[in-house]
């Protein structure tokens, strides 16, 4: 099944579960992630509370470069990751394709930097509607945080 919507910036966004409906290879990851019976956020300087994800880097898979970003996003390990599907941005200038997964945290551990972000950041409950909430980046005010949340919640929870 597709959904297709439009983004906080008014981009049309299309959404699948299913084995790289877009894309054989996506260039972009975002990765769901819970620890402690919590959801697993990164804190980015500019955009607010966000999964963590970025760019897949040449001669990389997906699924390494989603490991690599939780990692030096928030510090976690993974000890499993599942891939949830795929979503596609159809923005004015380019397209953009994301492979999303589901990480379950073995650990968290304490680093000197997170990158580009201020480190991990863990919520019990993130609340249905984020579209006005200043607190949250952009990533997480469409349905694919949505979609993806109520995903991992009927396959994984």
């Amino acid at each position: 099944m597709t959904h297709t919507f439009v983004d906080y910036y008014g981009n049309e966004v299309g959404l699948s579960f299913c084995r790289e409906p877009y894309s054989n290879h996506p260039w972009h990851v975002l990765v769901i992630c819970r620890y402690d019976q919590r959801w697993l956020l990164t804190k980015h300087p500019r955009r607010g509370l966000e999964c963590p994800g970025g760019k897949v880097e040449k001669g990389e898979l997906p699924e390494a470069a989603a490991i690599r970003e939780v990692w030096e996003e928030t510090g976690a390990r993974i000890n499993a990751l599942h891939y949830l599907g795929q979503y596609e941005v159809r923005g004015r200038h380019d397209t953009v394709v994301k492979n999303v997964y589901f990480a379950e945290v073995a650990y968290l551990q304490s680093k000197k930097g997170y990158m580009e972000t201020k480190g991990p950041y863990l919520l019990k409950d993130i609340p249905g509607r984020l579209d006005k909430n200043e607190k949250y980046s952009f990533i997480m005010k469409d349905k694919v945080w949505l979609l993806a949340k109520e995903y991992v919640e009927n396959h994984y929870l």
